[in-house]
């Protein structure tokens, strides 16, 4: 597990090592074992390295055997020890025992077909000397980041947005805010790919690879899921087959030369993974959980429980509000973009527990987008019948209605019934192929609306009524119309697998653990377990009022009852409250700043009035304050 970076040149002019040296020092926390950099005419590489796989021998940059094609790599390659012996049969030469020489002479081998092979998590950059081309990809699901930029015929390429903006700023460019970027964070809390909140500055998507060379920057899509044609075997049959497939899925994950151990959560995904890696492994599995003093947000006892019935190693975490100020400001400065998904904070500090006593670490990040876990996946069906009721009633009894009733939408389940309630309003507003604007966006469209200071909405809404900018809503129904699916739940399946997975929760995953020098390890976003399971029919997902129904059924007798049957509960915080307590002075601070940019985009009214409105109780803005804060902490770090 690496950061990298690079600079490559089309018109041949000398690299700056400098500059180099400076982007690479921004990721010095991605890889404390040490760095490395190849310069020459046209290009420069450079990594620093997380020693996991041959402590000894793995240095990078690495090159072939007559130094013509060299690579920096970031990730963890699965299947490297298969592809060695293949390769060595077909004549390669190795030096060392690491994962990133296998990704090296497969390229070498096979080209950009060399990522169709691959196994695992990556984002790796190689030069070619022969043919004066950059090669970069993308691992599928989006795990490992990559941002990228093209200024004044230079390519500029580095593993996080901080390091990249400062290069491109010693050059004179000027990275100015996009606030279509922004519009779209209002509506899904982060920046989707291939978009960043910077006018020139982009992600590579994941499952794409990209070429620099001479003919100027190409970039395309190599891999995709298909949720057809549907397996036909028995349940009883898949329920078997996903069990051995999961169990796979996390024993090539325990490959590592350092401590490794788990982030158990109490949930179903979570607890499955550790339950499998005390079964595989011949040592207590090491294990590490967070809580919070409100016990309606701790899922510590349901971790507890999983810990006693597989003996782990367990340590726990208690989080409070009182440093969250400093932990905000130092969490943007690893992310480099806003990102509003609260359950970044507690993962910061569960990360930084981990990392006192495993250097890598499983999760159960994918269980939901794979298996239909969230709660919105059976209510789709619910409300696509409401909304052709008569419009009287779904427009003014039924809003009027819920309106009345006391709002808890910050509980951590995503609110009781009477929250989903009071959504029924938005059913009316979105359209249903986008699923997560329905039940997950914080705003509103027409609060979003009435949020933006009017000449400003103006200019958004004749960009977004071209083809070059779209909403949000526009973005998610695309997606949607392209799905390789028949069903409603698998379009929307696809949907979240190929916008909230990568833009959020992985960027959440990544950038977290590695702020601690962690890896992190999801055994349920294994490609190869992914494939199979888009293909299972929808009533193995979903069935009744419930969801990941052939994954509970394939792992019943490894789950204690209570653990079984939850529901989705996230890992959230009590942000709320924090923010009618403790946190608000600092909250209204941030926003209220005369020097941040909030002032020019928003109408400071509407603000005061969501802020009048929580603190009274009357609605719980909690997660729409937070949104606006990490917004605001995030643009004062970019004056």
């Amino acid at each position: 597990m690496c950061g990298i970076c690079g600079i490559a040149r089309l018109e041949g002019a000398p690299v700056d090592k400098t500059i180099l040296e400076q982007m690479n020092a921004s990721i010095s926390h991605r890889g404390p074992d040490g760095d490395g950099f190849y310069v020459r005419p046209a290009v420069g590489l450079a990594m620093r390295r997380l020693a996991i796989i041959d402590l000894v021998t793995g240095d990078q940059p690495m090159s072939n055997e007559d130094g013509t094609i060299w690579i920096v790599f970031n990730g963890e390659i699965y299947n490297y020890q298969e592809l060695r012996i293949d390769l060595e049969g077909r004549g390669h030469r190795f030096r060392t025992h690491a994962d990133t020489e296998s990704v090296l002479h497969l390229f070498e081998e096979y080209g950009a077909d060399c990522v169709k092979k691959l196994r695992g998590m990556f984002a790796f950059a190689i030069w070619n000397e022969r043919t004066q081309q950059l090669f970069i990809a993308r691992d599928r699901l989006g795990k490992k980041p990559l941002y990228y930029a093209e200024f004044k015929h230079t390519l500029y390429f580095g593993s996080e947005l901080p390091g990249l903006l400062t290069a491109l700023h010693t050059q004179g460019f000027f990275s100015q805010i996009s606030l279509d970027a922004i519009d779209l964070y209002l509506s899904l809390q982060y920046v989707p790919e291939p978009l960043t909140p910077f006018e020139g500055v982009f992600k590579l998507p994941a499952a794409h690879h990209l070429r620099y060379d001479e003919r100027g920057l190409r970039i395309e899509r190599y891999w995709q899921v298909n949720y057809l044609p549907k397996w036909t075997a028995s349940e009883d049959e898949l329920a078997a087959e996903l069990k051995d497939r999961v169990r796979e899925a996390v024993r090539i994950r325990l490959m590592s030369d350092v401590p490794l151990g788990a982030h158990l959560s109490g949930g179903i995904d979570s607890s499955i993974v550790v339950a499998m890696m005390a079964e595989i492994s011949p040592s207590p599995v090491k294990t590490f959980s967070v809580g919070f003093e409100e016990s309606s947000f701790s899922e510590l006892p349901f971790a507890r429980q999983i810990s006693q019935r597989y003996q782990t190693e367990h340590h726990e975490f208690i989080l409070t509000y009182e440093n969250i100020p400093e932990v905000v400001q130092t969490i943007m400065s690893h992310l480099g973009e806003p990102l509003a998904d609260t359950s970044v904070i507690p993962l910061y500090h569960l990360s930084r527990l981990t990392h006192q006593y495993v250097t890598v670490a499983l999760n159960g990040d994918g269980g939901d987008e794979a298996f239909a876990g969230y709660q919105r996946y059976w209510l789709d069906s619910l409300a696509n019948h409401y909304i052709k009721l008569p419009p009287f009633m779904t427009r003014r009894i039924v809003p009027g209605i819920a309106s009345s009733l006391p709002d808890h939408s910050d509980r951590p389940t995503g609110g009781s019934w009477l929250n989903g309630l009071k959504r029924l309003e938005l059913l009316t507003q979105v359209d249903k192929r986008a699923s997560i604007l329905r039940w997950g966006s914080y705003f509103s469209p027409s609060l979003q609306c009435q949020l933006w200071r009017s000449d400003v909405n103006t200019v958004l809404s004749l960009r977004q009524m071209s083809l070059r900018h779209r909403n949000a809503e526009s973005f998610l129904t695309t997606c949607f119309e392209e799905a390789p699916a028949s069903s409603f739940l698998d379009r929307t399946l696809f949907v979240d697998m190929s916008t909230y997975l990568p833009g959020d929760l992985l960027v959440k995953a990544d950038r977290m653990t590695m702020a601690h020098s962690l890896e992190g390890r999801s055994p349920f976003l294994d490609h190869e377990l992914f494939e199979w399971v888009a293909r299972l029919p929808e009533k193995m997902k979903v069935r009744g009022l419930k969801g990941k129904y052939l994954l509970r059924k394939a792992f019943a007798d490894y789950l204690p009852e209570s653990v079984q049957h939850r529901g989705k509960q996230g890992f959230g915080i009590p942000i709320g409250a924090w923010l009618r307590g403790d946190l608000c002075g600092w909250a209204q601070d941030v926003i209220y700043s005369s020097q941040n940019p909030l002032n020019d985009w928003f109408d400071r009214r509407v603000i005061e009035t969501l802020f009048k409105e929580h603190l009274s109780g009357q609605v719980d803005h909690g997660k729409r304050l937070w949104a606006l804060v990490v917004l605001g902490n995030w643009a004062n770090q970019k004056l």
